[in-house]
């Protein structure tokens, strides 16, 4: 135990205890427990120690009421011993009327039961406790409203004179601080002797690689194919791939980079947007609006220009930005109900629903952060009046402990099927609850907050498993709805989490800083522990693999459902027998859930250890992935050495996976997480009122 800390664990069991309101349940369990101290003392006590004896029971235990009790029932005692008189309530389960009518035969009598009964009556009303700063003023918490009391009358002028002792953030014991600090302190010995801005350069560099393979071999098309040397439009033949990766180049300084696809921008996307034929709503939000409104704000486009950025006049950005929206609004105001349709066609402004006519819940839940934005800089509200219809609807539909299914029918607004789960066509609807929130503090937008708590309640309820042997922490899903039973599957797309989690938890600043501030309440500090927990298992998911990359889906052991079948490849790991890769999920698509999840953890805690597993990954990145001729590959099998490729390099690794890598290792004040969220496609948008021009 440190000698720096002079407590023992009493004193930290007494803190963390002490002011838990009392339930009447409580109460009355506390007052039966009372009754056996009484009998023994009844029972053996000399009867000119007894009201002693009782006095000091009922002090030490804080038993007012039954003190009140017992100063009655001692009064009655002049007529009635104790013991005659507790036999008769236990044969009666009630005071009979002769004890009635002595304690009412005179005045002092009636005052103590009538004490008595407004003791209990007191419990009774106020036993619900407020959440109180230690300095005795309550706190209210951003997002939520403040509990209301019965007996307060707006002014907690009542509630002052009835004050309760504050409910303090749990503290860790003596040992749990001396643990944590020996690790941080060892962590930063292990990380003063690295050089990160030379890892954050190996990652600018790695970024030019990419650029200058899809540059000479797809320069226009959405993605390269780096093995075959061409490009291919999987995405609506928007250049989406330019898009994408122009603010990693603006927040890299990479200026060639900027100037080419500014111009590219500027001469052909107005004309591909007029032309082009169908394109998926959520997709083409994300990465190309996306990427457009980032482009804007970050080439200084709300403060007339910023001359160190090189490439177009801002308003480019932000007319090709409002031009793309007009055309994808028709999937909002052509649905039948709140809920967009999946698809739209640019050229004709139509839209029409997908093929089994349902759409996707994390799709149309994830593109209103872009949609707001575009409201706030053009001054018209049709952009986030239409997107925000979508989570004004979602709030109104019955949930499973604030848990949805993966479809919805824009015909219905009805959400369809059981299927839960946090990976795909799921996970980014947690993801936007609290950034859309978090991008329009102020306004009247606490129902996503309160839908993003109840949320992760659920996940902890019904998602978290822990593996055998070794406990791994992991997220599950439930296939056939609350009723079946869960499945111990895991797609990569869920290492998204712990990075919203920790988001969640402390609003962007640092943890150091909200426990200095008291901004943590438990369910935050509960929710920080889960997202490191997570992470450890995302990081795990890629160590346990010959390559060191993570597979697309993951599945585990735990207790009573062991999964059986092949792990990753490498023995020398301590989770082999704990995760379980199958053949059709081992492939690795250069995603960045991980090491996004890695950026925003480091940027809360300040554990350098998430750049240490971010390292490792672009290691294995650069060893297996990178093509020599330029851009970087996907694989089809993490398992194996070596590893076969996959010929395609998806736009998110320059738009996300490499931007992420970047920030993770360069100066913390870089894009600042309180003033700026990201949305899921990685492009940093302001928050409302607190982002400045770097």
């Amino acid at each position: 135990m440190s000698k720096s800390l002079p407590y023992s664990m009493k004193d930290v069991h007494y803190d963390n205890a002490k002011f838990r309101q009392r339930s009447l349940i409580k109460v009355l369990i506390a007052f039966s427990r009372s009754q056996l101290s009484l009998l023994f003392v009844f029972s053996f006590s000399p009867s000119r120690f007894r009201s002693v004896s009782l006095v000091i029971i009922y002090f030490v235990n804080y038993n007012w009421v039954e003190l009140m009790l017992y100063l009655m029932l001692n009064y009655v005692e002049l007529k009635l011993t104790y013991s005659d008189f507790l036999v008769q309530v236990i044969s009666q389960n009630i005071v009979n009327s002769n004890v009635k009518r002595e304690c009412m035969k005179c005045s002092i009598g009636r005052f103590l039961v009538l004490l008595m009964i407004c003791g209990i009556a007191y419990l009774t009303l106020t036993h619900v406790s407020h959440i109180a700063s230690s300095s005795g003023t309550t706190v209210k918490y951003v997002g939520t409203e403040e509990s209301k009391n019965f007996f307060t009358d707006g002014t907690g002028r009542f509630r002052r004179f009835w004050r309760k002792p504050p409910r303090l953030p749990p503290r860790l014991s003596p040992d749990e601080i001396f643990s944590r600090n020996k690790s941080i302190h060892n962590s930063d010995k292990m990380d003063s002797g690295i050089d990160w801005k030379a890892r954050q350069q190996k990652v600018k560099e790695a970024f030019i690689h990419a650029w200058s393979g899809y540059r000479h071999y797809s320069m226009g098309y959405d993605e390269l194919m780096p093995l075959s040397h061409r490009g291919i439009d999987g995405l609506g033949g928007l250049g989406a791939t330019i898009v994408d990766a122009l603010d990693t180049a603006m927040i890299m300084g990479v200026d060639e980079v900027v100037h080419e696809a500014g111009s590219w921008i500027e001469k052909h996307l107005p004309e591909r947007i007029n032309g082009k034929g169908q394109v998926n709503l959520f997709e083409t939000t994300i990465r190309v609006l996306g990427g457009l409104l980032s482009a804007y704000h970050l080439s200084g486009g709300e403060h007339g220009g910023n001359a160190s950025i090189k490439g177009p006049k801002p308003a480019v950005y932000l007319e090709n930005a409002k031009n793309l929206a007009d055309r994808l609004l028709i999937a909002f105001t052509s649905s039948p109900s709140d809920i967009p349709y999946s698809d739209v066609v640019l050229r004709d402004r139509s839209a029409h629903p997908a093929p089994d006519g349902l759409s996707s819940t994390a799709e149309v839940s994830s593109v209103q952060l872009e949609f707001n934005y575009l409201s706030s800089l053009t001054g018209d509200p049709k952009y986030s009046l239409e997107s925000m219809k979508v989570l004004e609807h979602i709030k109104t539909l019955p949930k499973v402990k604030g848990l949805v299914p993966i479809y919805i029918s824009p015909q219905s607004g009805q959400f369809s099927g059981e299927n839960i789960r946090l990976g795909s066509r799921g996970d980014s609807y947690y993801e936007y609850l609290i950034k859309v929130w978090l991008q329009n503090q102020g306004s009247n937008l606490t129902y996503l907050h309160d839908m993003y708590k109840e949320s992760m309640k659920g996940v902890k309820d019904l998602l978290v498993r822990k593996t055998v042997p070794n406990g791994l922490v992991f997220v599950g899903e439930l296939p056939y709805g609350p009723e079946g039973s869960l499945s111990p599957k895991m797609d990569h797309l869920v290492c998204f989490l712990p990075g919203t989690l920790a988001l969640g938890a402390t609003k962007g600043i640092t943890r150091e800083k909200a426990m200095q501030g008291n901004l943590l309440n438990f369910e935050d500090l509960e929710n920080l522990k889960l997202a490191e927990d997570l992470a450890k298992t995302c990081f795990e998911m890629y160590s346990v693999t010959s390559t060191g990359l993570a597979p697309e889906i993951a599945y585990f052991n735990m207790e009573g459902q062991s999964e059986g079948g092949p792990g990753g490849g490498n023995k020398n790991s301590k989770y082999v027998d704990d995760i379980i890769i199958k053949p059709a999920d081992r492939h690795n698509l250069l995603r960045p859930e991980t090491v996004e999840s890695f950026f925003v953890l480091f940027r809360i805690t300040e554990d350098p250890k998430y750049r240490k597993w971010g390292w490792e990954i672009f290691e294995a990145f650069e060893k297996y992935t990178k093509v020599d001729s330029g851009g970087y590959t996907s694989l089809d099998d993490v398992t194996v050495l070596p590893p076969h490729r996959r010929d395609k390099m998806e736009t998110f690794f320059l738009g996300e996976t490499l931007k992420y890598l970047y920030l993770l290792f360069g100066d913390r004040n870089a894009v600042p997480l309180d003033e700026y969220v990201f949305n899921t496609e990685a492009h940093p948008l302001p928050i409302r009122g607190t982002a400045r021009r770097k």
